[in-house]
């Protein structure tokens, strides 16, 4: 390992642990990585288990074992991808990065700054995890950031399927309608004062089955009209997260949407993140649902998370840097005004999320549309989950 590489992971180390790097500089070159990550560790003041600091140390002997070229380190980089297909950081650690992130991002990020955009796409959960790095430990501003390409929606082809969508709903009506068309146009046999009655009551059966078509279409009507512009979703930051006072499985976060005033809201994160992985991260905000209390405490909102599919990881939706607080998240394609506040009684919410989910590159969608933000889309670590 090279001592520009060195450089990058002291001051990456530095940055994680909220330490000055100046007294570390002048022997960075001539020291291993694990002497550089005891010396900023014990500057730190921070305390770290036996086990997490000996499966930390494990890492970072890889890291400092990794090629230095971009072609001989592909195959590394191959092999990292296939590990962080099932886990957000290079330690398992749940959401929350490690010294080890940190520094496996620091050795490898020249290489991956070199990748032909062909290879980048061979390994795009190495490109998610970096990107996740960069902007949660602020790395980005260290050397610079690495692109990460999102994929762009196709709205010609949802056009056109909407537009399918609507023709077959025409020709199922059109189907339905038969039998009273049919009904119409039979010849009738015998024309006799008797049968006039009879014809006459038909006629006006046939005429109100008419009548009552609209309101049979209605609630397919209902469904249509049902869609993500009811929901007012904001970008937020948490300023403070804290244990709920009297429910293990909770965390009350003080958000700010661009109010002038935070926002209280409870969340089911607390088997899923620490109130410090939360603090100062930005979020995904349902704003407009209805205050109510949850276990005694006022919630004003809902963090929309991602989910895999046995809900065993469970991770907020994460707007891009540069998204400012209190934007309203958009769909494009998709108009409507958002309800003031949504009626629990009509499900609104519930017949709405089954369509958000993210992509196989974990951008969170609606219908297979980005939530789109000023800065960019909303993205997960979870690729293919629900979202809640």
């Amino acid at each position: 390992m090279d001592s520009k590489t060195k450089q990058m992971i002291l001051s990456a180390l530095c940055k994680h642990f909220s330490v000055d790097s100046a007294p570390f500089v002048g022997g960075a070159g001539e020291s291993d990585v694990k002497t550089l990550y005891a010396n900023v560790l014990k500057a730190s003041g921070k305390e770290v288990s036996a086990q997490n600091n000996e499966e930390v140390l494990k890492l970072l002997e890889y890291a400092e074992g990794l090629p230095a070229s971009s072609k001989d380190c592909f195959t590394a980089l191959e092999k990292l991808n296939a590990e962080l297909a099932v886990k957000s950081v290079v330690l398992a650690n749940g959401l929350t990065p490690s010294a080890a992130d940190v520094v496996v991002f620091a050795a490898l990020h020249s290489s991956v700054l070199a990748l032909s955009d062909s290879d980048k796409a061979k390994i795009p959960h190495v490109l998610r995890w970096m990107n996740y790095i960069q902007i949660r430990e602020g790395l980005s501003t260290l050397f610079g950031p690495i692109s990460v390409k999102l994929p762009q929606f196709d709205f010609e082809v949802s056009k056109t399927v909407a537009k399918l969508d609507a023709n077959a709903n025409t020709k199922k009506a059109a189907e339905s309608a038969k039998p009273v068309e049919k009904s119409e146009a039979q010849p009738s046999t015998k024309k006799t004062d008797a049968e006039e009655p009879k014809k006459k009551a038909t006629k006006e059966k046939e005429a109100k089955k008419e009548k009552k078509k609209p309101a049979e279409a209605e609630p397919a009507n209902k469904e249509v009209e049902l869609s993500v512009s009811l929901l007012n979703i904001q970008v937020g930051l948490i300023r403070k997260a804290w244990k709920h006072p009297s429910a293990d499985s909770l965390l009350v976060e003080e958000i700010d949407v661009g109010e002038g005033k935070v926002r209280q809201v409870v969340s089911g994160l607390a088997k899923f993140c620490s109130p410090e992985d939360l603090t100062n991260r930005l979020v995904a905000l349902i704003t407009n649902v209805k205050p109510g209390k949850l276990r005694d405490v006022m919630s004003e909102g809902l963090v929309l998370c991602a989910s895999n599919e046995d809900h065993s990881v469970v991770e907020p939706l994460l707007p891009p840097t540069g998204a400012k607080p209190g934007e309203r998240v958009s769909f494009s394609g998709v108009e409507g005004k958002a309800e003031d506040v949504l009626n629990p009684k009509k499900k609104q919410l519930e017949k709405i999320t089954p369509h958000l989910y993210t992509d196989e590159s974990g951008v969170a969608t609606y219908k297979g549309i980005p939530f789109m933000t000023s800065a960019g889309p909303c993205t997960s670590n979870i690729p293919k989950a629900t979202i809640k």
